[in-house]
């Protein structure tokens, strides 16, 4: 029986690397592109591929003709997303393109997952006092970066190429994410690294810090990959889900569990520098119909994650 090719933009990013991990090899002949840094030479079928490039990307789709498609490839940091606009939108929009019309030239039967953010939904006015708004997929969206405003140029290009040319895209907006494999410039990775660090005696002892009141919805990574496959399964075309624990922790809470870990000394002050232009003070999230229409759960609680996250860097310089 033949094998089936999964094509994964950003393989070798955070959710790539655990994605790849998850697909079956006596099932799936994995391909998936690497940038910038290139892919290590025993990663093979993994294309050292910027998506700005037109006819890398064409190549690349040509060569493999896939079946499922993962597009995870993106700049995804948001304070980046503000120092690098241009890039942030050519990688982001103009990158999402070139692999939507390479795909229906080369591929046209391929089920894609584009994978956007839950930063598109940014503020919620008009919240209840006290309590945080759940934002459902059908909730209106509040842009409060450059790196939310690709990703909803992304997802109105996955709803143009999935109604008028037949492209056949499930979008997904995952919600923070983290786990072992995060790079230190996310918080949470950022924050179990410098924990290490004081452990070890490499760092002095205190963590600095920007707005520790904001919530966020954390999921483990390798819960959230779970539900890409899922949807790759049985999510239906053109429709948005959102993939998220469905509670919110303030940054907070994060920090004291990770600092509770070690018993060295840890000092906590706040940085200037580490405040955002613009920070939405809550982000959680209505998994409701991603758990109705695949079954999904979260199965990793969040101080699992945090512990896993802590190990990771335990055997890393």
């Amino acid at each position: 029986m033949e094998k089936r090719r999964v094509f994964i933009t950003g393989a070798t990013g955070f959710a790539g690397r655990h994605l790849m991990a998850t697909l079956s090899p006596l099932e799936n002949a994995v391909y998936g592109t690497a940038y910038p840094q290139p892919p290590h030479p025993e990663e093979k079928n993994i294309f050292h591929l910027d998506l700005r490039s037109e006819r890398d990307v064409y190549e690349a789709v040509k060569r493999v003709q896939p079946h499922w498609v993962f597009h995870l490839a993106a700049i995804s940091n948001v304070g980046t997303s503000w120092r690098k606009k241009r890039e942030t939108l050519e990688t982001n929009v103009m990158g999402t393109f070139h692999l939507f019309e390479a795909l229906k030239k080369f591929a046209p039967e391929a089920r894609i997952l584009f994978v956007s953010s839950s930063d598109v939904y940014g503020f919620s006015p008009g919240k209840e006092e006290g309590k945080p708004r759940i934002f459902a997929e059908n909730d209106p969206l509040h842009l409060s970066s450059p790196y939310a405003l690709t990703k909803f140029n992304g997802e109105l290009m996955a709803g143009f190429y999935s109604r008028w040319e037949g492209l056949d895209i499930v979008i997904v907006r995952p919600f923070p994410h983290t786990g072992p494999g995060q790079s230190p410039e996310f918080v949470c990775s950022s924050w179990a690294r410098q924990v290490i660090q004081i452990e070890r005696g490499s760092q002095e002892p205190v963590i600095r810090v920007g707005n520790l009141e904001v919530q966020r919805d954390f999921t483990d990574v390798r819960d959230t990959v779970r539900a890409y496959l899922l949807l790759a399964q049985k999510g239906r075309t053109g429709e948005v889900y959102n993939v998220c624990r469905g509670r919110g922790v303030a940054l907070r809470k994060i920090l004291e569990i990770l600092i509770s870990s070690t018993s060295k000394e840890v000092r906590v002050e706040q940085d200037p520098e580490k405040l955002r232009k613009v920070d939405i003070p809550s982000l959680v999230g209505d998994n409701g119909k991603l758990r109705t229409e695949t079954g999904w759960e979260p199965r990793i609680p969040l101080e699992t994650t945090l512990a896993d996250l802590l190990d990771y860097w335990r055997v890393r310089p």
